[in-house]
């Protein structure tokens, strides 16, 4: 693959955590201006070099970072604006409510610290119990207007969805389908490590699934209930919903790339302990959630034939899921373990292979080992020809490097029948001097033909101002 160099042209500087890149025409307005969206619940407008706040969420977001040491998954995780957002001013979001933190689906203990044992089935076959009161916190899907007058309301409440642990909420979330119109949700499993409830495999749990909302059918109901399973939610609402996908262990958004008379679909999914890996696929059978559940109350086998697999938790990427047992002595030598058995034979025959995968250690010069991704989107421009009609990632920072930290940028090439690509290191010219850079966020706009960068200096939600927003340029 060609070696790319780009540079990176400073947009803004000196905001909070951005999560997610978007850019969409304003009602009225003649060119697209550049959306931010911050973990805090800000969301910034760029355009013509001026920024100011759209919208302030930040008063119904969940405090963030106070019992995880700064560190935190949640927040405001989705944004998308409706495909005719320049004449009605949909726009929708997703987020962690204020006013929902839990004690955590396993009390007492850090959700970080599960692992399975194979040598004791319990720990293989937990069951996530008492769901009302052991929980995280509530994230919630949200349609909003931006009104002819300037002014903002909420429309409605599409979903609320009860999160077992705080980390796994997938982040640039939401996304509108240019082929079925439809608004497409990435939710992750669910948190912890090793998806310790197996939620990602279970079709009636929301967790780590795909799914599509169909936003054009007023489900006339204010208020969902809370739930966490599609046949907990009311019949108008599962009517509006369909699955793709399954086996997410968590996902940064999906990405369209048209060719000629289709789309292609990327999908990155965050590995566990070895390997990072995108996903993509063209076709796919999705599932009516009202089909979903009635397969599940007369305890029938739904036809999956066309439905997307990824794997997780019996598969991390290529590689049936291991545990790690350390070598003190040579990391390069720790022991691998395959964590869930049968697991990975059940999944082997359905699960989609991955595009490309990265590792967490790889000896080869020029490759890179990763931590996790943070980004996927597809390049249609024609500023970096080396780069056109690939596939661009990020991953928030590089294993082993020296302080000061910095992220990676990365491509592979689009196959059209699916079949598996390398993937190659693009070189940034740019000089963040002492400060670390985290690469966490990856955006486009709408023809494709632009890249945006979200680089942070702190991975910790608390250390405030440190987030800024570059394009990437030839």
């Amino acid at each position: 693959m060609s070696k790319v160099k780009v540079r990176l042209r400073p947009v803004v500087s000196r905001i909070h955590m951005p999560t997610v890149l978007k850019t969409a025409v304003l009602p009225g307005d003649s060119t697209e201006s550049l959306f931010i969206a911050t973990q805090v619940g800000e969301i910034l407008c760029v355009r013509d070099g001026a920024l100011w706040t759209f919208l302030d969420m930040s008063s119904r977001i969940l405090k963030l970072g106070g019992s995880s040491g700064g560190y935190d998954e949640r927040g405001l995780l989705g944004l998308a604006f409706h495909p005719y957002f320049y004449y009605n001013g949909y726009f929708y979001l997703h987020y962690s409510a204020a006013g929902t933190q839990g004690p955590g689906a396993m009390p007492g203990a850090p959700p970080e610290s599960f692992k399975p044992d194979p040598c004791n089935p319990d720990t293989l076959n937990l069951k996530w119990i008492n769901r009302e009161s052991n929980y995280d916190h509530i994230d919630t899907v949200e349609e909003w207007i931006l009104q002819p007058n300037g002014q903002f309301r909420k429309g409605r409440t599409l979903l609320n969805l009860r999160r077992p642990f705080l980390n796994h909420n997938g982040v640039n979330s939401l996304t509108f389908s240019p082929e079925t119109g439809k608004l497409v949700l990435t939710t992750g499993d669910g948190g912890s490590g090793y998806d310790p409830f197996n939620l990602s495999q279970d079709d009636r749990e929301i967790a780590g699934k795909i799914i599509e909302i169909d936003v054009h059918k007023n489900t006339s109901i204010p208020n969902p209930p809370v739930v966490t399973r599609f046949d907990e939610l009311p019949a108008p609402i599962q009517e509006t919903l369909t699955v793709i996908a399954k086996g997410v262990r968590n996902i940064p958004g999906i990405a369209y790339q048209r060719l000629y008379d289709r789309y292609l679909k990327y999908a990155g999914i965050v590995g566990q302990d070895l390997v990072e890996s995108i996903y993509s696929f063209v076709h796919y059978k999705p599932i009516p959630v009202t089909q979903l559940v009635q397969a599940s109350l007369r305890n029938a086998e739904l036809d999956q034939e066309g439905f997307i697999h990824f794997g997780w938790r019996g598969w991390e990427g290529a590689f049936p899921t291991s545990i790690l047992r350390g070598c003190p002595a040579n990391p390069a030598l720790d022991e691998k373990t395959m964590a869930y058995y049968d697991d990975a034979v059940i999944a082997s025959a359905r699960r989609l292979p991955p595009l490309t995968s990265y590792f967490h250690q790889d000896p080869r010069p020029d490759k890179f080992g990763g931590t996790a991704l943070t980004g996927v989107q597809c390049y249609m421009g024609n500023e970096i020809p080396d780069l056109r009609g690939s596939v661009v990632f990020t991953d928030v920072a590089r294993q082993g490097s020296q302080p000061p930290v910095r992220g990676v940028l990365a491509y592979t090439r689009a196959q059209t029948e699916c079949r598996p690509s390398d993937y190659s290191v693009i070189e940034i010219d740019y000089d963040f001097g002492a400060q670390s850079a985290y690469y966490v966020s990856l955006g486009t706009n709408l023809d494709q033909t632009r890249l945006y960068l979200g680089v942070n200096g702190s991975m910790k939600v608390a250390d405030r101002n440190q987030g800024s927003v570059f394009e990437i340029v030839p």
